[in-house]
């Protein structure tokens, strides 16, 4: 396995199996939220952002995380050798991500092009385009409705469904195979 895509709702832990994986396998992290979120939050367009992800997935190696449209996925998955599906029970996402959110808020940590997590009142807030937790809650569903059906595409690589954290830990101290 040389081109792997970590998929899975917001908080259920993409981006620390995709950092994993890359070192395991010795090939480049692609964090697609890096490639899209412009400084202040600003939106790339579609056309450059897939632009960007298709030279950032050019190499014969790599471990791309991230969920964002078909027109991405045409680009990622129909090169990956293997999609890792993160299907966590929504408790364990939660829990996980609002802990992510308060620890990155009170750090000030840079998350990609000078952008930091909103402040803490922002993430209480019932806007879900302001509170990542709120917005999270609310497509946990209809995204694993998408990925239940796009797992079952026969022209889609092979697809590792991991439901538990310790399938997660498995899965990582294995490595794909």
């Amino acid at each position: 396995m040389r081109r792997v895509v970590v998929i899975g709702v917001a908080g259920s832990g993409k981006s620390t199996v995709a950092r994993a994986l890359s070192a395991r396998l010795g090939v480049p992290h692609v964090e697609l939220d890096a490639l899209f979120w412009q400084a202040g939050w600003t939106k790339l367009p579609e056309d450059e952002f897939e632009a960007r992800v298709a030279v950032a997935t050019a190499a014969d190696g790599w471990v791309v995380d991230g969920n964002y449209s078909a027109r991405v996925r045409e680009i990622t998955w129909t090169a990956a050798d293997m999609v890792v599906w993160l299907d966590l029970p929504r408790a364990v996402v939660m829990w996980q991500l609002v802990l992510r959110t308060v620890r990155r808020t009170l750090s000030g940590v840079e998350l990609w092009n000078g952008n930091r997590e909103r402040p803490l009142r922002d993430q209480l807030s019932r806007d879900p385009a302001r509170s990542i937790v709120l917005w999270a809650w609310r497509t946990y569903a209809p995204t694993k409705r998408e990925y239940e059906r796009l797992s079952g595409d026969p022209a889609v690589a092979r697809v590792i469904r991991l439901r538990a954290r310790r399938e997660v830990r498995r899965f990582l101290s294995f490595g794909p195979g």
